[in-house]
């Protein structure tokens, strides 16, 4: 039996996760309480446990945890009107974005976080289809390019800064091109310390992906940062994806790119 657990802070997209799950044939429910699955303690100290006991009883559990930065939240609110669950006369809504993230902090390591920041409906519903197609008993390795302007993405566990990197961003025939672009890879594998960089990131990933595994990880998350997350970062992040897909599950997003 394959079970997928939702969770998140308000307001970070589990609506839109939950109907994309729908979309893919799974049953869904809302708001199921962990007592419903196995018996354990009320509320969220129980649902470590829970998952414990479903899988020592055969089940296949993943937990998919939704993050979302404070201000793409308060933004979110504000645009639909929609009242957080723990706004009140008392506490504005940034404090009850940090209350509810408090919350929920003990749950967030058991689950597998994606950072839905700034990420529209339709992004997201691609990247749940690609989590959905993978083999949970299987470690899978995320590789992921972001800029830092646009801040660190939360759900990463290694993040590699690349901006020290020549910028094709000030050469005027690639700046508006990307990193998969034929002529912006042809311009920065002229370049030595590129491929120095992506040898580095490449030895050091690869040599700690067993320890991970041993870990009883089954999913990682390794973020290539440049400024803008349009080229540099987005190139070596294709080039590893193709490196560790001859030997691991591979999914590889361009969160400036969706």
């Amino acid at each position: 039996m394959d079970l997928l657990l939702i969770g998140g802070v308000s307001g970070s997209g589990k609506s839109v996760a939950l109907a994309a799950f729908e979309d893919a044939g799974y049953y869904a429910v809302n708001n199921l309480p962990p007592p419903l699955l196995v018996k354990t303690g009320p509320g969220l100290p129980g649902l470590e446990k829970a998952i414990d006991e479903l899988g020592e009883a055969g089940w296949n559990v993943r937990f998919l945890y939704l993050d979302a930065k404070v201000d793409t939240l308060v933004k979110r609110f504000s645009e639909t009107r929609r009242r957080h669950p723990f706004s009140s006369n008392e506490r504005t809504l940034t404090e009850a974005i940090e209350y509810e993230r408090a919350l929920l902090a003990e749950v967030r390591p058991l689950g597998i976080v994606f950072d839905t920041s700034d990420l529209p409906a339709a992004a997201l519903r691609a990247w749940i289809r690609e989590f959905i197609s993978v083999d949970p008993s299987k470690l899978t390795l995320l590789i992921e390019s972001f800029g830092f302007k646009h801040g660190v993405p939360l759900d990463a566990d290694l993040v590699f800064d690349v901006r020290c990197l020549p910028n094709p961003h000030y050469e005027p025939q690639l700046a508006a091109l990307d990193g998969k672009h034929a002529a912006v890879i042809a311009f920065l594998e002229t370049i030595p310390e590129v491929e120095r960089m992506y040898t580095d990131i490449y030895h050091f990933v690869s040599s700690w992906l067993p320890d991970y595994a041993r870990d009883n990880r089954n999913y990682l998350t390794v973020a290539i940062g440049c400024t803008g997350g349009q080229h540099r970062s987005v190139y070596l992040a294709e080039r590893l994806a193709r490196a560790f897909e001859r030997r691991y599950q591979v999914l590889v997003r361009h969160r400036e790119l969706s």
